[in-house]
Order: structure tokens, then sequence, then C-alpha cells
């Protein structure tokens, strides 16, 4: 059975930091993407940094200098260090795996690429 669980959320103050990780199980990370998504009441869920298989990163513009994801392989995790975080940067996050082959014309960052989810973690940024 496929399990993604997310840790690292919480409350900082703007221009602080936060790790999240994701531990997965249940599948070999052989396989396309994972990335890091994220949500807040009434949002749809916006793509924040994608990895894909052979290293890969993307980023959306909006945290593009201040992210980075990262994957350990061998211990089926995934990483997200976010700098310099803003309160716009509050949401919850999702790790997300895609497994499966998809239309290659959904974009890495639309969450309809990815059949597995994690429950999330928060995170929460103050001015």
């Amino acid at each position: 059975q496929v399990k993604l669980v997310e840790s690292g959320g919480g409350s900082v103050q703007s221009g602080g930091s936060l790790r999240l990780s994701c531990a997965a199980s249940g599948f070999s990370y052989d396989g396309y993407c994972m990335g890091w998504f994220r949500q807040t009441p009434g949002k749809e869920r916006e793509g924040v940094a994608v990895i894909h298989n052979n290293g890969t990163t993307i980023y959306a513009d909006s945290v593009k200098g201040r992210f980075t994801i990262s994957q350990d392989k061998p211990e089926n995790t995934l990483a997200l260090q976010m700098n310099n975080l803003k309160p716009e940067d509050t949401a919850m996050y999702y790790c997300a795996a895609q497994t499966m082959r998809t239309n290659p014309a959904i974009q890495p960052l639309n969450a309809m690429r990815y059949n597995y989810w994690g429950q999330g973690t928060q995170v929460t940024v103050s001015s």
C-alpha cells in the first residue's frame, strides 16, 4: 500500500525557514515525478516544486530562489527546504507522487498528474 507522510510544518515569522519532509512507502521511487503542492481554503491546489526521476526540478515562479526540493532515493524521502518565508506561503502543504504514465500534456506542476497524496502539513507564516 502506497503511503506518503509529511512532517516539518509549523509556524514561523516572515523571513524564517522550515524544512518539510515526506516519507514514502509502498513503492519504489523509480516512477515519474514527486512534488510539493499547497492549498488554502477556497483555492485550488497549487504546484510548488516537483522533481523528476532524472533529478530535474521545476518550481513555481512564486517560490523560485527561496524553496529547494530534494530527494533521497535510497531512503524514499522527499524534502522541501523553504527559506525567506512570506505570509503568502501560508497553506497546507502536500506531498504527491506520480507513479503511472499520464497525459504528457499535463504539466508537472498540475495536480492532475499525481495519483498519490499525503495528508498534508500546515505551514503558517506571520508578518
